[in-house]
């Protein structure tokens, strides 16, 4: 989003444009310096969505986030405080996106102990929710309620990587984003489009309408937007810690709002009241998990593990790709159509998930078998995962759960500091506007996460809710490691999507040769075990007639994805990379271009 900090009588200050996306296919080899390297330098007052240089760098959908990690890094802070600070300042600025009353997964190189670590930050269903309690609840309305209101991971997590991995202190770490806050933002295209989508359900919620329907409407393209209230919640919860939240004043006032929605006088929708007591937030926990791991044609491949499917999800399509003699956008889709029939029947925040062998080459082979010439029929049922693999494995009983839907919104970031240290870091509220409730006084949104649960009545799912559960997530934050040190980091929002579009850029640049850039920008595709497979008008417009030769469906659709990602490019030297395009572009920063 094109956003700047302004002081209060600051006119309006025009941004440079984004460069336009590629349209470069897998057969095109695209020359180191792509074309969106050829962006002028940027300004004070602008973003660019490439940037190279040395002593760390940084790239979000946000110019104001993207310069609060870099102020960080330039001050000495490391990549955990400064993706901390970071997502801090997306709480302001995206704030349809992320916020200290979401979740996440945050996943961690400390380069002085040469380990990757990970961060479960998702939130939790609360201990009164049963397998039965979204059943014959329509989607919309628990989208828009306090029952879709899972118990908050954010905060939980900006403290404990601050506490094991950072050097500031989480007072420290929100400075940043208390300025932002204070002295407000532009509103953009994009937030002032995301701020009328839900303008018929903010309405709806007297905190809401008051913070984001200023006079009645949207505020205006070109305005100055400021969170006074959210200001003072990051100020306090700096000056009285995690506490205040997960039992304290402010988690009382969270439970309160959920419990009893602050309904607009008059208003017709019904809002269901939610299930959380004070004691989930006390009993809340941010996890520290084993990563993820695959090795993919001589690299490393790190993601996030249950409850996150992002990890198992794309590191079991890129086993099958390795598997095949060739790869093209054919391989690309079909890998991906086999990868997510299994995680819709194995992963979920269960025990006895079956991650080794889902992650295992022998699967990989078997799964590999299925793909021919032409697509396969979706729905294609999942593997068996079970240790005893067969050279080509029949298709079995096509009765797997299907994949539900899930939004477009959260959000990525990934930073990277003198030290050698790498973050990627997806965070979110779920749905855009989340659940549409605005904590009254406290300027920020709930998340609707709960709803990432299977509704039902749905036997055997692994993704049923259930007390003290965690939704599954497609959220796929992802380290690459060449000779074990780290070469590149990716990661995007995108609900389900958030897989494909992680998978592809990998398959992009690590198959099809193209530069990181040219990577993240490239038409996109979508298959996840469905009859269409979801694409760009720009992929459509390349490569529909040849894949539709070989048995594939399509459905258009406008955007996937909103891609941030960092790769090592020699002798020190970095380069941040964000979208040019999608989502109004993103914003990526080094700390010096020269040494």
């Amino acid at each position: 989003m094109r956003r700047v900090i302004v002081p209060a009588a600051a006119a309006l200050i025009a941004l440079a444009p984004a460069a336009p996306a590629t349209a470069a296919g897998p057969q095109q080899k695209v020359p180191a310096a792509g074309p969106q390297q050829k962006v002028p330098a940027a300004g004070p007052q602008q973003k660019v969505p490439v940037a190279e240089g040395y002593g760390g760098a940084a790239a979000t959908v946000d110019l104001d986030a993207t310069r609060a990690a870099i102020a960080v890094l330039r001050k000495g802070g490391n990549a955990v405080d400064a993706a901390v600070a970071a997502g801090a300042t997306l709480g302001v600025t995206e704030p349809y996106s992320a916020g200290l009353a979401g979740g996440g997964f945050l996943v961690y190189y400390d380069a002085a102990r040469r380990k990757v670590f990970t961060i479960d930050g998702r939130e939790t269903a609360p201990r009164a929710m049963t397998a039965t309690a979204f059943e014959g609840v329509p989607f919309e309305e628990g989208v828009t309620s306090g029952l879709s209101a899972g118990v908050p991971g954010t905060v939980a997590t900006w403290d404990l990587a601050l506490r094991r991995f950072g050097t500031l202190s989480l007072r420290q770490a929100l400075q940043p984003a208390i300025e932002v806050a204070s002295k407000g933002f532009v509103v953009d295209q994009t937030f002032y489009d995301q701020t009328a989508a839900n303008a018929a359900r903010f309405k709806d919620f007297t905190s809401t309408a008051k913070l984001y329907l200023p006079n009645g409407a949207p505020p205006p393209v070109g305005s100055v937007f400021r969170n006074p209230e959210l200001a003072d919640t990051y100020r306090e919860l700096g000056r009285r810690g995690p506490g205040w939240l997960y039992g304290g004043r402010l988690g009382q006032e969270i439970v309160a709002t959920v419990k009893r929605p602050p309904v607009t006088p008059g208003s017709t929708r019904n809002v269901r009241p939610g299930l959380m007591e004070t004691s989930d937030l006390t009993a809340y926990r941010a996890l520290l998990r084993e990563p993820t791991k695959i090795s993919f044609k001589g690299l490393d491949v790190y993601g996030m593990a249950p409850p996150s499917s992002g990890g198992s999800t794309v590191g079991e399509a890129l086993n099958i790709l390795e598997a095949l003699p060739r790869v093209g956008l054919h391989e690309y889709l079909e890998s991906s159509r086999l990868a997510f029939a299994d995680r819709n029947a194995y992963i979920g925040d269960i025990p006895g998930v079956p991650l080794r062998e889902l992650l295992s080459d022998g699967f990989a082979k078997e799964r590999a078998c299925l793909i021919g010439e032409r697509a396969l029929t979706s729905p294609v049922a999942p593997g068996s995962p079970d240790g005893s693999y067969e050279p080509c494995a029949r298709p079995g009983d096509a009765s797997s759960p299907a994949a539900k839907a899930e939004g477009p919104e959260t959000t990525h970031l990934v930073v990277a500091d003198r030290w050698g240290n790498v973050v990627a870091y997806n965070l979110t509220i779920e749905s855009t506007g989340g659940n549409g409730i605005v904590v009254p006084g406290r300027g920020v949104l709930l998340n609707n996460e709960l709803t990432d649960f299977t509704f039902g009545p749905a036997p055997g799912d692994p993704n049923l809710p259930g007390p003290g559960k965690r939704p599954r997530s497609s959220m796929a934050p992802t380290l690459v490691f060449k000779g074990g040190e780290p070469v590149l980091a990716v990661g995007s929002p995108g609900g389900a999507t958030i897989i494909t579009t992680v998978l592809q850029i990998l398959v992009n640049r690590y198959e099809f040769g193209m530069s990181l850039p040219d990577a993240v920008a490239a038409p996109r595709a979508s298959q996840r075990n469905s009859a269409q497979t979801q694409a760009e008008q720009a992929f459509l417009d390349r490569y529909r007639s040849e894949l539709e030769a070989r048995g594939h469906a399509f459905a258009p659709t406008p955007e996937i994805g909103a891609a941030t990602g960092l790769e090592f490019v020699g002798r020190g030297r970095v380069q941040a990379v964000a979208e040019p395009v999608r989502r109004g572009g993103g914003s990526a920063m080094v700390v010096s271009p020269r040494r």
